[in-house]
């Protein structure tokens, strides 16, 4: 059994930002194998699916950006999981926008998501996908850009980046950690936008809460 955890923000005012992508690629897997991820439990909106012989369940917290681990680790009880059966799909400032890979392990980076799951898992050896997001133009703060709309050129190909980092999910769990690392973590980005960066009209005015408190979007 697997345990994929897209990470993202509830609330329909979030639903088309760059922090969602997360809750897109789980999305995406559960419309593959026919289900919705609808079902409360432990703080998460999840389903279950099968990927040939495995069992995966999917699962979206919704207790905001930066509470993801509370959710995130009861999960992790509940089914009983080892950290190497868990694959975190995430949002990457790092990877230019369109460029899916797969980790095992690390730093945070600054993702008040992954830094909320690596202190409730006691670990950081967790398998994580990446979605590439690309880096804020010069002069945006990061809270604004990583809760902003996609622009128009990311969203003609967000479709093809949400499929192949759903693709690298089934992968890993079909195929194993080694195999799919070499296969997503050589390839250019499918759907790659050749304008990253979207224009400061489409940049939102986005009042953040500081990542210390309770229910930070951010």
């Amino acid at each position: 059994m697997f345990l994929v955890l897209g990470l993202g923000n509830p609330e329909a005012k979030y639903v088309d930002t760059r922090h969602n992508v997360g809750f897109l690629v789980v999305d995406a897997l559960a419309r593959r194998g026919m289900v919705s991820c609808d079902i409360s439990q432990h703080g998460a909106l999840v389903n279950k699916v099968r990927m040939q012989s495995e069992t995966v369940v999917l699962a979206k917290p919704q207790s905001y950006m930066n509470r993801s681990g509370g959710p995130g680790q009861m999960l992790r009880g509940y089914y009983k999981l080892d950290l190497d059966k868990v694959i975190v799909v995430h949002d990457e400032l790092d990877l230019p926008f369109g460029a899916v890979r797969i980790k095992r392990g690390g730093g945070h980076g600054g993702h008040n998501g992954l830094r909320d799951l690596h202190q409730k898992f006691a670990a950081p050896d967790y398998l994580r996908v990446r979605v590439g997001i690309g880096r804020p133009p010069s002069g945006w703060k990061t809270a604004n850009y990583v809760l902003g709309r996609w622009s128009n050129d990311e969203a003609l190909a967000l479709a093809d980046v949400v499929a192949t980092a759903a693709d690298a999910v089934t992968a890993i769990v079909q195929d194993g950690s080694g195999p799919a690392m070499n296969h997503f973590n050589i390839r250019p980005g499918r759907g790659r936008s050749t304008d990253a960066s979207p224009s400061r009209a489409q940049a939102p005015e986005v009042n953040v809460q500081s990542s210390n408190s309770p229910g930070s979007p951010e």
